[in-house]
């Protein structure tokens, strides 16, 4: 294992600590509504979605760089058929737990909840990229993707 890949790991296992430590900054430097952003943090629900976030961007990496791990499915456009599933998915179900939630309590905030959700996918974009880049090189035949060494 060379040092250089094995600081990438570190470095995106570092990078994805500190996403989850100011996760309640990053989102509402992006989105704040008063109660809606209040009530997020009452429910834990800032601990949730970016759980749920970071278990699905390093589980999807992982799932393409070492189960599907093929040499005809190893192109730029293949990785990036991987991240939109990533960017779609993982904002659908962290919205269908934050309206659970909501409705659970008799609270109702669906704009807010899906506008939170646009940011919710910008954050996921780059914690797959993060993903992606950190455990590559060890994949046999996709590591060369998206970006060749």
């Amino acid at each position: 294992m060379k040092k250089q890949h094995l600081i990438y790991l570190i470095g995106g296992v570092v990078i994805t600590l500190l996403y989850f430590l100011f996760r309640i900054d990053l989102f509402e430097s992006l989105f704040y509504a008063q109660g809606y952003s209040d009530d997020m943090y009452n429910t834990k629900l800032y601990t949730i979605i970016p759980t749920v976030s970071i278990v699905t961007t390093w589980g999807c990496a992982a799932i393409y760089y070492y189960v599907i791990n093929s040499v005809r499915f190893d192109r730029w456009y293949h990785w990036l058929a991987v991240l939109a599933v990533v960017v779609v998915l993982t904002p659908i179900v962290c919205y269908l737990i934050n309206i659970r939630v909501f409705n659970d309590l008799g609270k109702s905030y669906p704009a807010e909840a899906l506008i939170f959700e646009f940011v919710n996918m910008l954050w996921t974009a780059l914690l797959f990229i993060v993903a992606s880049f950190s455990m590559r090189w060890w994949s046999s035949n996709c590591r060369h993707t998206p970006i060749p060494q």
